[in-house]
């Protein structure tokens, strides 16, 4: 059987959004493969953790524990052990900042060839990895040679795994060396305007250059209020400093994934799409008809937002 190991990722004592998604994207390549698919949970309130991923597709959930927050040298040695242990074809690991830190180890340490910032993955006696270069205007395909893979996936690619299974939830124990771990975490400290995790919202209301000057801030602000949304933008409002760096949407921004993205005044390049395509609901409103946010959009309205936005503010209220 070509099963499937797949690291979950929590922090601060929750769990990210990565952790459901990598069940998805795993139990995709599981089926592909004929397997079983496997979470590993490392750190943190493991037990408590299991309990909520235990979602529809998950066979098996393997608990390491070892102190609260995510330690690069207890990752590596806790996935290369449980790697050994169930010797998977495929090893999955989020695209994120953490996961950045201790896949290229891993990888390294278990001689296996990685592939980084997934998209998509076929396998058919053969791994084709998709992923997407150039700020995201050209997709590849990545034939992957060998018969043992490692990959890392794009957050917000694959809806979150939903559902209930009854998988079987154990322990798993191995020799640490308590001499390798040369690192520990101390503590948290907020950088840069961290007043909200728009990553974390509902609802967005997100503006581009089309607001056209700073001044014209209160009437989105109005909007937001109106709608209990959130408020994010694009790079351009960021890079003239009208909104903090935390706000900014995209590619060299945050990547979202609300349930209702309201983009107002934005064109839709592919930098800023990259970050929100995977919004339940995308609004747009834009005076150009031809706009490439049109293309992903669920809803468009073709006007001025000057004129729109009072009059959904009205509706709102």
């Amino acid at each position: 059987m070509s099963d499937v190991l797949a690291v979950t990722e929590h922090r601060r004592g929750e769990l990210r959004d990565e952790s459901f998604e990598v069940i998805t994207a795993g139990r995709e390549l599981a089926d592909d493969a004929g397997g079983d698919l496997h979470l590993a949970v490392i750190s943190g309130n493991v037990d408590e953790f299991a309990d909520d991923l235990n979602r529809q597709g998950v066979d098996a959930i393997h608990n390491v524990e070892h102190g609260e927050e995510f330690n690069h040298d207890v990752y590596v040695q806790a996935v290369c052990a449980l790697y050994d242990d169930l010797a998977p074809t495929f090893l999955l690991m989020p695209n994120s900042v953490n996961g950045l830190d201790y896949a290229p180890a891993v990888a390294n340490r278990l001689d296996l060839p990685l592939v980084t910032d997934a998209v998509g993955f076929e396998y058919d006696d053969t791994l084709v990895v998709t992923r997407e270069m150039y700020g995201s205007k050209v997709e590849t395909s990545v034939e992957v040679g060998g018969d043992r893979f490692a990959v890392t996936t794009r957050g917000a690619e694959w809806p979150e795994a939903e559902g209930v299974s009854e998988a079987e939830i154990s322990a798993f124990d191995f020799e640490l060396d308590e001499s390798a771990v040369r690192s520990t975490v101390t503590g948290f400290e907020e950088v840069g305007g961290g007043d909200v995790d728009i990553s974390e919202a509902e609802f967005l209301v997100s503006i581009g250059r089309g607001i056209e000057e700073e001044e014209n801030l209160p009437l989105i602000k109005d909007l937001v209020e109106a709608t209990g949304a959130t408020l994010s933008s694009s790079r351009p409002i960021v890079d003239n400093g009208w909104l903090p760096k935390n706000r900014q949407v995209g590619q060299s921004g945050k990547q979202v994934t609300p349930k209702v993205y309201l983009a107002i005044g934005i064109s839709g390049a592919v930098q800023h799409v990259a970050g929100m395509k995977g919004a339940d609901t995308i609004i747009a409103i834009n005076t150009d008809p031809n706009a490439p946010i049109f293309d992903i959009a669920d809803y468009g309205i073709v006007g001025d937002l000057f004129e729109v936005v009072p009059e959904l503010i009205d509706q709102f209220e």
